[in-house]
Parts: structure tokens; sequence; C-alpha cells
């Protein structure tokens, strides 16, 4: 087992104890200290080099995207698009299906493959259409009672001044008010990039999964670094300083748990991914699934408000 295969698993239990009940005579408080322990260790030996992977890794143009996990795992699978005002926004999916028997709604970005599904996905980067379509999905979501399932890959929300004329800002602040309403479980996970707005967008969720080779950052590292040294090149250097990959987010709280991935990444075995995948998405709503959805609200937004608050 690796170093990286050893820290997942390590977290991977240590998120399994904090979930426990601290029953009389269990010692889980002395195991969680132990694998604390471990995990320091390891987290010393963390390289530049290793973060740089996971930010290749989650752009890698073979990755499965969203259409790509719902073929896979998705049951009588219905598409739903546009936002019944100005246009279908081709970055978001939005459809609903059976993940293991379980009716669920979907929202997902798709990037594309060629240049011409590239263009038409317009590299995952949505508009406030987009947004729109995404929270037409939540309403039906929310009616009906189905739980909600994102998948997230983008690199941002679109940059584009057509994008702000159309009221951007606006439109990715009222779909995060839109997912902290809901009372359905809801579960997102980033299987590639989750880049800023854009991906908050749609991950205000009670449990935040992220794949082993994932990135979830506030801004891309060229970004970052152009800001910086006002120099994209140096965007190895930003990203080992914010450490944007899944082993570090979880590490600050943002996520809930790690997928893991086959060996050498999602895009080697595109089955076993979602299958993998599959596996989380369904545990994660399994365990949420007996919450009152009062409750579900109340500790969703606690969650998200607790977020950066030290203690």
């Amino acid at each position: 087992m690796s170093e990286r295969d050893q820290e997942v698993n390590l977290r991977q239990r240590l998120s399994g104890l904090s979930r426990l009940p601290l029953l009389r005579g269990a010692r889980v408080s002395g195991e969680a200290d132990r694998i604390e322990k471990q995990l320091e260790r390891l987290k010393a030996d963390t390289s530049d080099e290793t973060i740089w992977l996971s930010v290749e890794l989650a752009r890698h143009p073979e990755r499965p995207y969203t259409l790509d996990y719902v073929a896979r795992i998705v049951d009588d699978w219905v598409e739903l698009h546009g936002d019944r005002s100005r246009a279908d926004d081709g970055a978001l999916v939005t459809g609903l299906g059976r993940i293991d028997g379980r009716t669920v709604a979907l929202i997902g970005h798709q990037k594309g493959r060629d240049v011409k599904e590239r263009l038409d996905h317009q590299f995952g980067m949505a508009y406030p259409e987009g947004y729109h379509k995404a929270m037409r999905i939540m309403e039906i979501a929310e009616r009906f009672q189905f739980p909600l399932v994102s998948l997230v890959d983008t690199p941002g929300a679109y940059p584009g001044v057509a994008a702000e004329q159309h009221g951007q800002g606006g439109a990715i602040a009222r779909s995060q008010t839109a997912m902290a309403r809901l009372t359905v479980p809801t579960v997102a996970c980033i299987i590639g990039e989750g880049g800023s707005g854009g991906a908050v967008a749609i991950a205000v969720s009670d449990r935040v999964l992220m794949q082993e080779n994932a990135i979830y950052s506030v801004i891309t590292p060229e970004g970052c670094a152009a800001i910086l040294w006002r120099d994209a090149g140096e965007a190895k250097k930003a990203a080992a300083a914010f450490k944007p990959d899944a082993l570090h987010c979880l590490d600050l709280g943002v996520i809930d748990a790690i997928v893991p991935e086959p060996v050498g990444g999602a895009q080697t075995d595109h089955d076993e991914a979602a299958r993998l995948l599959k596996s989380g998405l369904v545990e994660a709503l399994e365990e949420l699934e007996d919450t009152p959805g009062e409750e579900l609200r109340r500790t969703r937004r606690a969650k998200f408000r607790g977020m950066g608050v030290s203690a």
C-alpha cells in the first residue's frame, strides 16, 4: 500500500470513528488519538509534487465526467433541459434517475471530450442560466422529496462579460441559498475540479465527498499565482501553498469523506471509478435517509456557517 493509500485509509477510519457514539467502556478516543499521530507522521512526508499530481489528475482529459458516471450508476435517467426563462446551459446537466433503487434528482458539471463538446458545454463553466436550471431541479427534489446528488467538476463559473450582465454573482448566491433551505438529503461529490463559487453553488450539501485525486479550492492555482506573483507559471508553487487536494481538504473540514479511485486515477478505469463513487454516494444517502427534514436543514446550515470559525 502506498503512503497516499495509507493516509486515505487512516482518514476514512478516523472519519468513521468520529461518528460513533461514545459508549461507556469503549476506547474510541484512544484509537482516534493513535490514528491522528499516524496521520501527522504521514502528513510531514506530503510533497509539493504529490499535491501537483492531484491537480494534473483532476484535470486529466480522460477523467470521467458527470454523464460518464450517469451512464454507469444511474438507472432510468431522464435529463431535464432549460431554465424556463432564457436558455439551456450545457455546462450543467440536470435530471432524475435511480441510484441503487432510490429515485434521486441529480445536478452535475459536464466538460466535454472534443473541441465541439467542450464549446457546447463551455468547458464545464456555467452561465447564470445553468444555476437557474440547477435551482429548478432543486425545487423538483423538494416538491417530491427526492434526495439531491451533485457531481462537481468545474474550473469556476463562466467569467465572461455576458455572464456578469446576466447576474452571475446573484445566481450563484441564490443557488447556495436554495440548497441551504432544502429539507431532503443532499450529497455532493467533487469528481474533478471544484473551483470557487461555480463549485460551491451546487455543493452546499449534508455530505460533501471528494474523489481521491480531485481538487477543491477558492481559486485555480494559475489564478492564485497570477495574483500573488504576477505569473501564472508559478501555479505549482501556489498549489503547494493552499493545498487543494482531497487529503488537505478533509483535514480542513471542508469535505466529509474521500472516495477512493482506481490505481493511477479515475481515468484508468471508468467502470471501477463509477463503482467506487456509487458506493460512496449510496453510503452517504443511507446515512441521511432517516433524518427529519428540518433537522437536515438546521444541521446543514450550522455546518457551513461554522466553517472557518475558530473554537
